[in-house]
């Protein structure tokens, strides 16, 4: 696939979806960002790097990862298309970042550089409400998410998880699934069979 080819139709179409704004408006702003084709577990940001990339994940999968005191991998996000794919502290206060991100699959993506967003966060409002949109749903998501860990189930995060994103389990190996809601491959395997 040659990035030459691709559109940026998706991208328009997500930040009009996000915030509503004029198809000028949203074309400006996808103006701003650049195809790439990501190779399967290629790291688009390293543990202790500055995450300087603003990503739109318009096809394939990605997750974020720590590694624990162990040295074991922790997946702590998957992302689906159509969704931002950023570490929040490291972009928007430029500190190092203490996880990774990277594709799981072959991924297209689209990148808005750092210098790039900010000019559009200071000189467009609506690409500040766009901002600010991204950041609720992230911080609802991840509430939503603490939440479950501590008061529900594993049978039920995972029966969650299968009912709000099924396709994962099509493109996601398990064991990044099972890290992701906190059990065990094990647990993973039993609870796929009995549903």
């Amino acid at each position: 696939m040659d990035v030459k080819n691709l559109s940026n139709n998706g991208l328009v179409s997500f930040i009009k979806k996000t915030y509503p704004v004029s198809d000028f408006t949203a074309n400006f702003i996808a103006d701003n960002f650049e195809p790439v084709i990501l190779s399967k577990y290629q790291l688009t940001l390293r543990e202790g790097s500055i995450n300087s990339d603003y990503i739109f994940l318009e096809k394939g999968y990605m997750r974020s990862y720590v590694l624990d005191i162990d040295g074991n991998e922790v997946t702590t996000n998957i992302f689906k298309p159509d969704e931002m794919v950023f570490e929040v502290e490291s972009y928007f206060q430029r500190k190092p970042s203490k996880e990774n991100i990277e594709a799981i699959t072959s991924c297209v993506v689209w990148i808005g550089k750092y210098e790039k967003c900010q000019r559009l966060f200071h000189t467009l409002p609506e690409f500040r409400e766009f901002g600010r949109a991204i950041l609720v749903r992230g911080f609802t998501e991840l509430k939503k998410r603490t939440i479950s860990m501590i008061k529900e189930k594993s049978e039920k995060r995972y029966e969650d998880l299968l009912s709000e994103s099924p396709d994962i389990f099509r493109h996601v190996p398990l064991k990044f699934i099972a890290s992701y809601l906190g059990i065990t491959n094990t647990s993973l395997s039993r609870l796929r069979k009995t549903t």
